[in-house]
């Protein structure tokens, strides 16, 4: 094999929002059965915007990710886009955010652990995706290649600091889409859920003694800090 580095591509927001809606849409299904499981679903979609749904259904389809989105759109949906203005990011938070909340209203404690059970199951397949990627370019998953091939673009809305150290990666983020505008759209409860666990999961599924301290939320001490840490 040769020695050249693979160009990985980050995976577009419109193939990681697919991912992340496909895990809800087996959680909440698992926890409430077939018929609730789906009028849940259903309603946070419609509440979300069948069409916005189905324009990022299209854009993953079209990158060859499978998804879960036409199980809950029709074959033609007659609603206008509500947010092709917004980010990628934006609309991903809202889409979460609008299920969630279908779930958790209802539902309370037990909902809100249905919705993180949903939000680890993404996260850890998307750590384990990460370190296929660092393995295809020889890399081992150590702290060091976790950022180096990470999944998911850093676009320049993120505002983060990070610092490196032997066996850990520390990072503050000052600014992130996704809790700013949950909290622009008064919809922190829910994306609460999602903070709680979405790093320790993705480092998890990338190295099982990868551990996150997540110590400030944005949505709760208006940044977030996080150290990484590679256990021995």
């Amino acid at each position: 094999m040769s020695e050249e580095k693979l160009m990985m591509k980050a995976l577009s927001m419109d193939i990681i929002t697919a991912k992340m809606f496909t895990e809800l849409h087996l959680s909440i299904i698992e926890a409430y059965g077939e018929k609730e499981g789906r009028k849940l679903v259903q309603q946070g979609l419609e509440a979300f915007g069948l069409k916005d749904a189905e324009t990022m259904a299209q854009k993953a389809t079209a990158e060859g990710q499978n998804h879960a989105f036409y199980e809950y759109l029709p074959q033609v949906v007659e609603e206008e886009e509500k947010y092709a203005e917004l980010t990628t990011f934006a609309r991903f938070s809202k889409m979460f955010a609008q299920i969630s909340k279908q779930v958790v209203d209802k539902y309370e404690e037990e909902g809100e652990d249905v919705i993180r059970r949903a939000v680890e199951r993404y996260g850890r397949k998307r750590g384990e995706g990460i370190a296929q990627r660092a393995r295809a370019n020889g890399l081992e998953n150590n702290s060091d290649n976790y950022l180096k091939n990470y999944d998911m673009a850093r676009s320049e809305l993120f505002e983060v600091d990070t610092v490196h150290k032997e066996n850990e990666v520390e990072q503050t983020f000052t600014y992130c889409p996704f809790g700013q505008q949950w909290a622009d759209d008064d919809m922190g409860k829910y994306g609460i859920l999602y903070c709680q666990v979405i790093d320790p999961s993705v480092a998890k599924g990338y190295n099982k003694n990868f551990e996150v301290v997540h110590d400030q939320y944005v949505l709760r001490e208006g940044q977030c800090h996080f150290q990484f840490q590679m256990k021995e």
